[in-house]
C-alpha cells in the first residue's frame, strides 16, 4: 500500500545528522525539537498554539480532557471511522453517539448531525476521513447554533485545507497522527493537538506529563503522553516536504480517477477543498473480483472500514442494530482502499488501474 523506504531514501542522511545530534545532547524528552517542531506546525496552520503528544489517540482523548467533556456527556461522531474516533470520548466517559455520512464524501453528514442532538451533548468529532475535508461551515454553523465543541479529527489530512484554511485549525481543537503510514509520518508513533486556544493548550501540556506543574507538583490526574525528541526531528525534516508529498498524492489521485473513472466510483474533489488522499479509496459492488485480480498480481489492497462502529463487539452497548446508518453500512460493504504514496510510480499506478478495469471485465 505505500513504500516507506522511498520516502527515506532522499532524506536519510539529513535524518542521520538530526539523530546524531540527539544522541550527542543527552535531551530526549521535551528537548528542542519538540518545542520547534511544535511551532513550526502551529504556523502551517496558521494558528497559535500546538502541543505534540505520544499518538493521535492521545491529541483526542487530552482535547476531549481540556474542553472537561465528562461522563454523562454525549458526543456526536461518523461510524465509519478508525475505531479511535469514537474510544476516545468513551476514555473520558461520554458516549459516543453517531451520525450517518454522506455517501459522495464518506464524512459525517452535517444534516445528520442536528437530529442526533440532546441536551446532553457537548461536542462533535468531526473526521476528515481519508484526506478529504468533511463540510465545515455546516458543522461550524450547527455548533455554534447549539452551543458545542468541535474537535477535528485530521489524523489522515495533514495539509488539507477546507476554504483555504488548514483543516485542524478551523474548530476548537485539532488532532493529528504521525502513525509512520500518515501524509506525514514519523518513525514510530506520535501525535498533535493544535488550537487557537491558549486555555485548552495550558490543559493539555499539563495532561501530557502527569498533570504537572512544577518538579513533583501535581495539580490534577494527568496522563504520560509526551511525543519524544527523536520522533519531533524526524517530523521536522519530513514537514518541510509536505506539500510535496500531498502534491505526488493528488497527481498520483488525478492518475487514478482519469483512469478508472465510470468503471468505479472514485473519491470526489470538493469545491474550494485540498483532498490529500491519505488513502484513494473507491467504491464498487465487485469489490471482491477486485481485491482477488490485485492479489493474484501480488498487489496489496485493503478495506477501510470492514465494519462500521456501530457494529463492532466494543459498542455494541450503544444498543444500535443494522439499518440504523444505512450509508455507512453500504460504504462498508463497497470500499476499497488502492496503493498511493508520494515516490508511487505513475506507470505502476497506470498498471494498477489496469487490473481492476480488467477484473471488472471479467
Amino acid at each position: 500500500m505505500l513504500d516507506i523506504k522511498a520516502q527515506h531514501e532522499p532524506i536519510k542522511d539529513e535524518i542521520k545528522t538530526a539523530l546524531k545530534d540527539i544522541l550527542d545532547s543527552g535531551r530526549f524528552i521535551l528537548g528542542q525539537n519538540v518545542l520547534s517542531f511544535e511551532q513550526e506546525v502551529a504556523s502551517y496552520h496558521n494558528v497559535s498554539e500546538a502541543v505534540g503528544l505520544a499518538s493521535g489517540t492521545d491529541a483526542l482523548y487530552l482535547s476531549l480532557r481540556a474542553l472537561d467533556i465528562k461522563e454523562g456527556d454525549e458526543v456526536i461522531t461518523t461510524p465509519f471511522t478508525f475505531i479511535a474516533s469514537a474510544e476516545a470520548i468513551t476514555y473520558v466517559g461520554a458516549t459516543p453517539v453517531f451520525a450517518d455520512i454522506d455517501r459522495n464524501t464518506l464524512n459525517i453528514n452535517p444534516a445528520k448531525i442536528e437530529e442526533k442532538i440532546t441536551p446532553k451533548t457537548r461536542a462533535i468529532v468531526v473526521v476528515h476521513l481519508f484526506g478529504q475535508p468533511a463540510d465545515m461551515d455546516e458543522i461550524m454553523e450547527i455548533a455554534e447554533k447549539r452551543n458545542l465543541k468541535v474537535i477535528e479529527d485530521s489524523a489522515q489530512a495533514f495539509g488539507a485545507t477546507y476554504k483555504d484554511a488548514a483543516v485542524g485549525g478551523i474548530g476548537d481543537a485539532g488532532c493529528f497522527s504521525f502513525y509512520p503510514s500518515k501524509n506525514l509520518g514519523a518513525y514510530g508513533d506520535g501525535g498533535m493537538m493544535i488550537t487557537n486556544d491558549p486555555e485548552i493548550s495550558g490543559k493539555v501540556k499539563l495532561l501530557r506529563n502527569h498533570g504537572a506543574t512544577g518538579p513533583y507538583q501535581h495539580s490534577f490526574i494527568g496522563y504520560n503522553s509526551r511525543l519524544d525528541e527523536i520522533q519531533a526531528a524526524i517530523l521536522r525534516i519530513k514537514l518541510k516536504h509536505i506539500d510535496a508529498y500531498n502534491r505526488n498524492r493528488r497527481n498520483i489521485a488525478a492518475l487514478y480517477t482519469s483512469l478508472l473513472g465510470g468503471a468505479v466510483k472514485c473519491p470526489v474533489e470538493m469545491q474550494d477543498r485540498t483532498h490529500v488522499y491519505h488513502q484513494y479509496t473507491i467504491i464498487t459492488p465487485e469489490r471482491s473480483k477486485i481485491i482477488k485480480a490485485l492479489k493474484d498480481n501480488c498487489i496489496s489492497s485493503v478495506v477501510y472500514y470492514p465494519a462500521p462502529l456501530h457494529f463492532q463487539e466494543a459498542f455494541k452497548y450503544l444498543g444500535y442494530e443494522a439499518g440504523d446508518f444505512p450509508e455507512s453500512e453500504a460504504a462498508a460493504r463497497e470500499v476499497l482502499s488502492i496503493p498511493i504514496y508520494p515516490e508511487l510510480d505513475p506507470e505502476k499506478a497506470e498498471l494498477i488501474a489496469e487490473i481492476i478495469l480488467k477484473a471488472l471485465k471479467n
